[in-house]
């Protein structure tokens, strides 16, 4: 309840600054001009002390020389009573018990309380300034209380004086404080105004507008660079959006038109049945070729999306074992050597289906670029204690050029006019891309190494779990 008036405040940065500002320096000049105006009042008070202290001696030594004789003490004392009378200067002596024993004759009458009367210091009654001090026995008087005191018009005008000045710089800051703060606070959000209007004429079907860069390195330069860098990061991710739809289009409509295109050919004529069930095989042919890349597409989808988790534990060395066994077949017929090397048992977190899909993914590149006689290894590296397991899958094919090594993860990117495949191939250009998805999802990193005409090798890491 405390800041409930500052939400009716305008809820401009720029004012905000100005009124917090103008507080703090009105808070802090009010201070520091109040500190000013009490150290002259103590000056002031302290040499007016300083005199009354002196004042105190000159008694002191008259009364020692005439004794009780207030006569002689006043006749002594009078030509500085007359010379201060502006001053209002006056002594009065007192016994030790408080009884008073002289008063010089333009003394005021002052009510000076019990305790005050026969203590030694210095307070103010009325207008006036007063200082006490006892006085020790002398060799013609006993202890006396002495006190003297003077008008307190010349100081309090001096304090005063001061304090018409202060008031008028207190309110010549009142204005000027909000004026210039409200005109520094513009200065300053200005590149943020700019910042705003820019941001919000960007569209995400255009973002090559960037925010201009002031070269001055404060934290507003360093948020317009930021934003860049993500409106960098941004146009990228879009346009890998744009090309991977216009991909996903072009690999669907392919297979959609060739189905539609055996079927308006098989109703133009009667067609016998072996002709009808060729028909209907390349058909389910295309079918499945369709559904496995409308897989795929959902599998990336997933994994953009953050949907793809460990769901248990998986052995790793179990499913590349089965995965080699069912690739060997196929290795064996086109003439490679297929090599597996696991260690003892490594479990990981994932999921089952997801990680096999990795495995055939990998395992099938590998043999489709490698040629007859080559050789194609698999290896899982878990050294005990590791934190991590490495898969490696290394084949002998021609290698990839150093032009395409950065690309070969981008959805839907061909290099095959650079490896050149022993088999000829309906890939849609997604496997590595998959690979990587499910490997990220899994908290793992994926990497290719590539030396043409040596082969290539691909690594992946992934946490052990347990």
């Amino acid at each position: 309840m405390r800041f409930g008036l500052l939400k009716h405040l305008p809820p401009t940065l720029r004012f905000r600054l100005t009124f917090w500002n103008t507080v703090v320096i009105l808070v802090l000049v009010g201070g520091a001009l109040w500190s000013v105006r009490e150290l002259v009042r103590w000056t002031l008070i302290s040499e007016l002390n300083a005199g009354l202290i002196e004042d105190v001696k000159d008694v002191q030594l008259i009364i020692d020389h005439f004794g009780l004789n207030w006569e002689e003490v006043a006749a002594d004392l009078e030509p500085k009573i007359i010379s201060n009378s502006d001053r209002g200067w006056f002594v009065r002596v007192f016994s030790s018990s408080g009884e008073l024993l002289w008063s010089s004759s333009n003394a005021p009458e002052l009510k000076i309380p019990a305790a005050r009367a026969v203590k030694p210091g210095s307070y103010d009654r009325a207008n006036y300034h007063l200082l006490q001090r006892s006085l020790p026995e002398g060799k013609r008087a006993p202890p006396l209380i002495v006190r003297v005191g003077v008008r307190r018009d010349q100081v309090d005008e001096d304090l005063w004086r001061l304090t018409k000045w202060m008031l008028a710089a207190f309110a010549i800051i009142l204005v000027a404080a909000p004026v210039s703060g409200y005109w520094l606070a513009g200065r300053a959000t200005r590149p943020l105004a700019t910042i705003l209007n820019t941001t919000a004429r960007l569209h995400p079907a255009n973002l090559s507008e960037r925010l201009p860069l002031r070269g001055s390195g404060d934290e507003l330069d360093q948020l317009s660079a930021t934003l860049n860098g993500m409106l960098d990061r941004l146009a990228v991710h879009l346009e890998q959006q744009r090309a991977f739809v216009a991909n996903a289009a072009h690999e669907l409509r392919s297979p959609l038109t060739a189905m539609r295109t055996s079927l308006e050919v098989a109703l133009e004529r009667e067609r016998s049945p072996a002709e009808y069930r060729e028909l209907l095989a390349d058909l389910i042919e295309e079918c499945i070729s369709l559904s496995n890349l409308i897989n795929h597409l959902l599998l990336l989808a997933e994994g953009d999306a953050g949907l793809l988790h460990a769901d248990g534990q998986v052995r790793l060395d179990e499913l590349v074992r089965r995965a080699a066994d069912m690739f060997q077949g196929i290795a064996e017929q086109r003439g490679i050597s297929l090599q597996v090397q696991l260690p003892h048992a490594v479990s990981i977190r994932g999921n089952r289906v997801h990680l096999r899909e990795v495995i055939h993914n990998l395992l099938d590149n590998a043999l489709k670029f490698t040629p007859e006689r080559g050789t194609v290894s698999v290896e899982v590296n878990a050294p005990p204690g590791a934190s991590r397991v490495q898969l490696f899958v290394r084949d002998t094919g021609s290698g990839i050029p150093p032009e395409d090594l950065p690309h070969v993860f981008e959805r839907f990117y061909r290099a095959d006019k650079s490896r050149q495949r022993t088999q000829p191939t309906g890939g849609s250009g997604l496997g590595l891309s998959i690979c990587q998805a499910i490997v990220h999802a899994y908290g793992g990193e994926i990497s290719l190494a590539s030396t043409l005409g040596k082969g290539t090798t691909v690594t992946v890491s992934l946490p052990i779990s347990g």
